[in-house]
C-alpha cells in the first residue's frame, strides 16, 4: 500500500472484488473490474465491468451514485483507464464526480493506462493508495493480464477422470464419469470464461454442445472452439447447426479443399486457417495466439487427449481443474492425456495445488502452473 490502510478498506476492497468476479467470462476483451463508492461510511455506488466491456465499473458506480459521489472514496480492483476509447476515461470521470480518495488493488499493465490513470488522480490533488488485495486482483484478472503480457489466454484445462486417471473405457464411452455436482461444477466453468476448445475427435465422438445448461445462466455460454486440422466434424453436427446462433471457431490447416472449407462458412463457422506444429498437428501456440489477437482472455479445454498433450508439452496451460470420479476403468481405458516423450521427472510440467472441494462422491482439485 502506498498510504496508510483504514479499517474499513479491507472489506470495501472485497466487496469490488466481489462485484468484479460477475463480469468474468463476458467482459472480454477488457478486464473484469469492480468499483465501490463510499461516502462517510455508507456505500452510494456499486458497479461491474458490464457485458462487452462497457460500460466500465465506475461509470456504472458513479450513475448509482449521483450527487452522492462529491467527497466519497472509490475502491477500485483495477487502475482507472487513462485513455479515450469507446468510452471516456473512468479516471476522468472519477476526477468530475469530486471524489477525494482512490483505492486501487493494482496497476493497469496495459500501455495505454499503466500508471497513466494513477497520475490523472494524483494530479487532481485525489489522494491514491494502490496495493490492497493485490494478490486478489492479480488472479481475478489473470486471463487479462495474459493476453496483455504474452498475446494469448489464460488456459484451464477441465478433466474429468476415474481415480486411474482414464477419461473413457477402452470403447470409447465416457458418459458419464463423473456425477451431477460435479456436471454442474464443470458448466459453471464454462460460464467463467470467454470460450471452450475441444478436439475434433472429442466433438465427434462426444457430440458436445459445449454450452452453459444452467438455468438462467444460458446467455453466458462461451464462444465454441473446434482444433480440425482435417475437417472431420460432420456438417450436420451441433456445433456447425447452430454456429449462426452460437459463435463457433473452427481452426484448421491451411491446405483443406476451399468447397469444404466453404460449407462450414456457409454455415456461420468461422473458419480460421493455422500452420501445423512439427508433429503433423495445429499449432497450439499459433492457436492460442489467434484466440488472443480475438480478445479471449480465458479459455477453457475440455479435451481430448491430443490437445490436452501438445498443450502441456508446450507449456501453454496455467490452470487444471481435475474431477476425479470415485471409480477405476482400467490400464485399457483412454488415458486424460496422450505421452509427449518425457524420460526425465525434471522435465516434467509441475504444479501446484491450490483447492480440494468433494461434489458428491466426486473430488474437484484446482491446480495452477508453477512459475
Amino acid at each position: 500500500m502506498s498510504g496508510e490502510l483504514r479499517n474499513e478498506d479491507l472489506q470495501h476492497m472485497n466487496a469490488a472484488l466481489g462485484l468484479a468476479s460477475r463480469g468474468l467470462g463476458s467482459t472480454f476483451p477488457n478486464p473484469a473490474v469492480g468499483c465501490v463508492l463510499v461516502n462517510n461510511g455508507t456505500v452510494v455506488g456499486r458497479g461491474f465491468t458490464q457485458p462487452g466491456g462497457r460500460p466500465h465499473a465506475e461509470t456504472e458506480a458513479l450513475a448509482q451514485a449521483g450527487k452522492n459521489a462529491l467527497g466519497a472514496t472509490a475502491y477500485v480492483t483495477l487502475e482507472p483507464c487513462s485513455h479515450h476509447g469507446q468510452t471516456p476515461p473512468c479516471a476522468e470521470a472519477l476526477i468530475s464526480a469530486g471524489i477525494k480518495r482512490c483505492v486501487v488493488a493494482m496497476e493497469d499493465p496495459d500501455s495505454r493506462v499503466h500508471g497513466h490513470g494513477l497520475e490523472l488522480l494524483r494530479a487532481a490533488g485525489i489522494e491514491v493508495d494502490v496495493g490492497l488485495c493485490r494478490h486478489e486482483a492479480e488472479e481475478l484478472n489473470a486471463g487479462f493480464f495474459t493476453r496483455i503480457r504474452h498475446g494469448r489466454p489464460l488456459v484451464t484445462l477441465k478433466v474429468a477422470t476415474s481415480l486411474d486417471g482414464r477419461i473413457a473405457t477402452k470403447s470409447g464411452q465416457s458418459k458419464w464419469v463423473t456425477g451431477e455436482a460435479a456436471r454442474r461444477a464443470g458448466h459453471m466453468l464454462r460460464v467463467r470464461h470467454d470460450a471452450i476448445l475441444v478436439g475434433s475427435g472429442t466433438a465427434v465422438l462426444d457430440n458436445p454442445r459445449l454450452d452453459v445448461r444452467l438455468e438462467g445462466l444460458e446467455k453466458h455460454s462461451p464462444i465454441r472452439v473446434v482444433m480440425d486440422g482435417r475437417l472431420r466434424l460432420p456438417l450436420t453436427h451441433d456445433l456447425v447447426m447452430r454456429a449462426k446462433e452460437c459463435q463457433t471457431i473452427l481452426m484448421t490447416f491451411k491446405d483443406n479443399e476451399p468447397a469444404r472449407v466453404d460449407a462450414y462458412r456457409d454455415s456461420g463457422v468461422d473458419v480460421v486457417s493455422l500452420i501445423k506444429d512439427e508433429y503433423g498437428y495445429i499449432s497450439p501456440a499459433a492457436a492460442l495466439r489467434e484466440l488472443g489477437e480475438r480478445g479471449i482472455t480465458r479459455l477453457l479445454v475440455e479435451g481430448g487427449s491430443h490437445i490436452i498433450g501438445s498443450l502441456l508439452k508446450a507449456g501453454l496451460v496455467d490452470r487444471i481443474v481435475w474431477f476425479r470420479a470415485a471409480k477405476v476403468i482400467g490400464g485399457d481405458g483412454v488415458a486424460a492425456s496422450v505421452g509427449f516423450g518425457l524420460d526425465q521427472l525434471k522435465l516434467a510440467p509441475k504444479f501446484h495445488l491450490t483447492s480440494v472441494s468433494k461434489l458428491g462422491d466426486d473430488i474437484m482439485e484446482t491446480y495452477r502452473r508453477d512459475l
